[in-house]
């Protein structure tokens, strides 16, 4: 293809680009794109109006594109790779993927304008994920809890919310679980001893999840591993949380849970403290043997006390 035919082309596509319709709520995928674009222009050096001008188009589109409020093609992803001077071939294949991968609307979808967009978004990070590991010091991780210990934890909201929203939520939180229980996503939840004493609900619920995390903790895909109240040393962070890996590392992100509500960090410093905190309680932390033993002893304290 000539030159000038080629630039016709992007011309084109950046046309199409123009032409479509803002989104008024850009999905967490979409707004991971316009986040790696704009630190991609920022690495360049590059304000908006530097690249709007380098690429022919005006600065409010840039906000737009790193905002996720207007997709791009892979044609225009490459362009600005090159004005950007990025030359990490990884990144913009998985990028690529990304703006390629138009997938139906999640299964989450269903509960817009029922549930808040923090728990949908969750949803949405674990979908993704290729990997997934937790971290939770007040309760059992909800991707491995059951319907009765998940409706005990959310009635323990403050201020109470209705018993239909206790519902929905359970509910909500029961349907995250397939993705790891199909074993299509390989999950690790460090589990602190606090959370398995804790007393949301009342012994024969505390016992059933127990036995169903000594259960769960069998299945192939899945590792559960216990950090005793004797671990010293840990940098243990102040709130549960899961790291959740991309198809590339670039690409990982966090998540943290706490009763202020779900922040998603993508930013690559506290990714790496998240990675390193991993690192430390795989090397601190009970091995699976022992965390099932660990388990079983807790169970028959509680089972003793209620006797």
């Amino acid at each position: 293809m000539a030159a000038h035919d080629t630039g016709a082309a992007d011309w084109s596509h950046a046309r199409r680009e123009d032409a479509m319709a803002l989104r008024s709520n850009p999905t967490l995928r979409q707004r991971r794109l316009g986040t790696e674009l704009r630190r991609m222009r920022e690495q360049a050096g590059f304000g908006g109006s530097q690249l709007a001008r380098a690429l022919g188009v005006n600065p409010a589109q840039i906000t737009q594109m790193e905002t996720g409020k207007t997709g791009i093609s892979v044609e225009r992803l490459r362009t600005i790779a090159a004005v950007c001077m990025c030359v990490n071939e990884d990144l913009i294949t998985a990028l690529a993927e990304i703006i390629t991968g138009r997938e139906k609307p999640g299964w989450w979808e269903t509960y817009r304008g029922r549930l808040s967009t923090d728990f949908l978004e969750v949803a949405e990070l674990e979908e993704q994920a290729r990997t997934l590991s937790t971290y939770t010091i007040t309760f059992i991780p909800g991707l491995l809890q059951t319907s009765a210990y998940a409706t005990a934890v959310f009635s323990q909201t403050y201020p109470p919310i209705p018993q239909h929203e206790v519902d929905l939520r359970a509910e909500f939180r029961i349907e995250r679980q397939h993705i790891v229980h199909s074993g299509g996503t390989p999950y690790t939840a460090f589990i602190h001893e606090a959370a398995l004493r804790m007393e949301f609900s009342g012994p024969k619920v505390r016992a059933e999840q127990l036995n169903a995390l000594l259960t769960r903790s069998e299945t192939p895909g899945i590792s559960v591993r216990v950090l005793p109240f004797n671990v010293t040393g840990l940098p243990s962070p102040v709130d549960n949380f899961t790291y959740a890996s991309g198809a590339i590392p670039d690409l990982d992100a966090v998540q943290t849970d706490s009763h202020f509500g779900n922040r998603i960090i993508d930013a690559p410093a506290h990714v790496a403290r998240f990675r390193a905190i991993l690192a430390q309680m795989d090397s601190s932390a009970l091995s699976e043997t022992d965390t099932r033993d660990f388990i079983r002893f807790v169970k028959k304290e509680i089972e003793n006390k209620h006797d």
